[in-house]
């Protein structure tokens, strides 16, 4: 005897081999054994044999109408022996029968199941929609097809033009145009944006890492709204001739210098730092758009500003007119350039001239300072800024030693970045030279002049503070934002407040506005300051700006890297010289960029080495290269202590507004903190820079 039975879902049919009251031990037709119970049998049957019952019930089952199935069926619940009967026009056959069961079972939308053999015809409403469901997905199968042959064909599908961002970083799964995607990637064995960029959905790997960015950060554009410009009290004219010294691209300058003769023979310099504070008001559009983007953003070649241009133009410090400015004025005996007073003042200042590094390097050079050599503007008021920011920065590495830590090295080399027409110039720039040092130091000066205001007044603002932290070396020596006067140690100063790039960095700009409140306020300053003592916002204000400022450093560096090797091709770099930084990391010797060698042998750091650059991809930004052989042993000229300059760098960066090491933040990650040597200001950590575009 034959049985033909259902088990776990599915019909079999096998040869009784024995039975013991309600159970069966069957021999199903690959020779497996199974014990079925009564319930589960179906049909008993003779012939045919289980397995050509099988075969000849699955012809029957794809040859039944199920339409006209379903009209026999009725609207009531039936055994699948009774609808046979109707069906057949006779008792079903087995043959029949186990056909009838596999035509009713794998149609659900027809019929719904019972229970063991018995059945129920869906409604009608039911049936049609259920139909239709069908039918759709048909449609939209044979559609998705369509797109994933055209994606193949290397032509992207008309609907997908408008949808090639949100497909590739924040897709719709379910979306027709996702599956297309999708399968037209595993069947070409590529990525999505390698795909997209090779049927146009992408112009080029530039636009994808910038378009990745934007999404993230700038879902709604990165333009502005339509804006008024603010307008500003009337403001005493400074009776100075202030100037600038900036790179060569820089439209958002911040902060320019004056030097005054006294009467009784001291020295009056003073730092003048941009005043949008004045026209913007907390709370206001403008400081709701500022607040929104937090900084500027820079790459390459372009620049995403804090603040709309029109607003920058009316507020930068631009040759040739009366700016309104924040100014620091310091008097000096030189003497001994002993700080005399110091006094801030909010003013309209004259600027005579906006100097630019390209053109002055290569005269304001400490030799010719040392013996008044060379012709170039300011060049007395440079002669006496030189003298004093020698004065300050022996003054502020006496603190840092006192704090137990090294004295900076500023032997380091930095990199600019200029690019026109997607041709990119990579020019090595040596750190310390006297007009970065002029600039950094009288930056550094006036944020820890202006921190301490804040601080005497009693109002809160947002400084950054290094050392005194708890647990290990690294973590005490963590750059970290707080809104109290705290050491800045790597920087040898009591208390460090950024202030001098309001135009640009909106931490910033609430310093100005309290440190207005403490010139205008006087003794009140805490009651009229927009940020009252233990305001929650300075601290959401912290967070937020930690997080976007984080955001923008990382996507800088990565447009950095892309740079880097659009570089290698365009000077067709295969052979290049790299120093090593520590274990398999490298870094070129050209330009900025920084290389993993997985098995690399054993090197000191800085030792040199030449390399064979065997391909490099602009899409995943890596570099594959081999050791071609030993060149030098470590030039420490070149890599002294690189943690403690890749720290310090990006801090004076920010105080001279500067471009920085294009790769700090994979240095960071490639070097580990030394507890026993204490390193510099860990600014890496938030990426402050002014970058080579800027």
């Amino acid at each position: 005897m034959n049985l033909f039975f259902e088990e776990s879902g599915d019909f079999k049919a096998g040869v009784v081999l024995s039975q013991q009251g309600e159970a069966y031990q069957v021999e199903l037709p690959t020779g497996k054994r199974s014990k079925v119970k009564a319930k589960d049998v179906l049909l008993q049957f003779t012939a045919p044999t289980p397995q050509d019952l099988l075969d000849e019930a699955k012809q029957i089952a794809q040859g039944m109408e199920l339409d006209f199935l379903w009209e026999v069926a009725g609207q009531e619940e039936f055994g699948f022996a009774e609808l046979g009967a109707e069906y057949f026009g006779h008792a079903p056959q087995p043959v029949e029968a186990a056909g009838l069961l596999l035509s009713l079972h794998t149609a659900p939308i027809y019929f719904y199941k019972k229970g063991k053999g018995r059945y129920k015809a869906a409604p009608e409403a039911s049936l049609r929609a259920a139909q239709a469901g069908i039918e759709k997905k048909r449609q939209q199968a044979l559609v998705q097809a369509g797109y994933v042959d055209q994606l193949k064909a290397g032509q992207l599908p008309e609907v997908m033009k408008p949808l090639a961002l949100q497909l590739l970083f924040k897709p719709d799964k379910n979306s027709l145009e996702y599956k297309a995607l999708e399968a037209a990637c595993n069947e070409l064995q590529t990525s999505p944006q390698r795909l997209m960029l090779a049927v146009g959905g992408i112009a080029s790997p530039k636009q994808l890492h910038l378009s990745k960015f934007l999404l993230e950060f700038f879902p709604k554009g990165a333009g502005f709204p339509k804006i008024a410009i603010p307008a500003v009290a009337d403001l005493p004219l400074a009776q100075v001739q202030a100037f600038s010294i900036d790179d060569v691209t820089t439209t958002e300058i911040d902060d320019a210098l004056s030097v005054q003769t006294l009467a009784d023979g001291n020295v009056r310099i003073g730092i003048h730092i941009a005043a949008p504070g004045l026209g913007i008001k907390r709370g206001g559009p403008l400081d709701a758009i500022a607040r929104a983007r937090m900084s500027t953003v820079y790459m390459p070649g372009d620049k995403i500003t804090m603040l709309p241009d029109e607003l920058v133009e009316a507020f930068t410090l631009a040759e040739g007119k009366n700016c309104p400015a924040l100014s620091l004025y310091a008097t000096l005996n030189p003497a001994d350039w002993s700080l005399i007073s110091t006094e801030t003042k909010a003013e309209l200042v004259p600027i005579s001239a906006n100097l630019r590094h390209n053109t002055l390097d290569e005269l304001v050079t400490e030799e010719n300072l040392a013996n008044d050599a060379g012709d170039y503007p300011h060049k007395a008021d440079i002669a006496v800024l030189w003298k004093w920011i020698q004065v300050l920065e022996q003054g502020r590495m006496a603190k840092r030693e006192g704090f137990g830590l090294r004295p900076e090295q500023n032997n380091r080399v930095d990199f600019n970045f200029y690019v026109e027409d997607d041709v990119v110039t990579i020019a090595r720039r040596k750190r310390g030279a006297p007009l970065d040092k002029i600039v950094a130091e009288l930056m550094i000066f006036a944020n820890s002049s202006w921190g301490k205001l804040m601080s005497d007044h009693g109002v809160p603002g947002i400084y950054r503070a290094q050392g005194g932290g708890s647990g290990g070396w690294a973590a005490k020596m963590q750059v970290r934002m707080v809104t109290h006067a705290a050491p800045h140690q790597g920087l040898g100063v009591d208390q460090y407040a950024w202030s001098t790039s309001p135009l640009r960095r909106y931490t910033d700009l609430v310093n100005q506005w309290q440190i207005l409140a403490c010139v205008e306020g006087g003794v009140a300053a805490p009651l009229v300051a927009p940020f009252k003592p233990r305001d929650a916002d300075l601290f959401a204000i912290v967070s937020g700006f930690d997080a976007a400022y984080s955001g923008y450093g990382d996507f800088q560096s990565n447009m950095e890297r892309y740079w880097c090797l659009r570089w290698l091709g365009q000077e067709q770099a295969r052979q290049v010289e790299a120093a090593v930084l520590k274990d398999e990391i490298l870094r070129l010797a050209e330009i900025p960029l920084v290389i993993k060698l997985p098995g690399m042998q054993q090197l000191a750091r800085g030792t040199q080495v030449k390399l064979d650059i065997i391909r490099w991809d602009e899409v995943d930004l890596t570099v594959e290269a081999r050791l071609l052989e030993v060149s030098a042993p470590p030039d420490d000229q070149q890599l002294d202590e690189p943690e403690e300059e890749e720290e310090m760098a990006a801090e004076l960066d920010a105080a001279m507004d500067m471009p920085h090491e294009s790769t700090e933040a994979e240095l960071e990650a490639a070097l580990e903190s030394e507890p026993a040597a204490p390193a510099a200001d860990d600014e890496c950590a938030t990426q402050e820079s002014k970058p080579a575009t800027e």
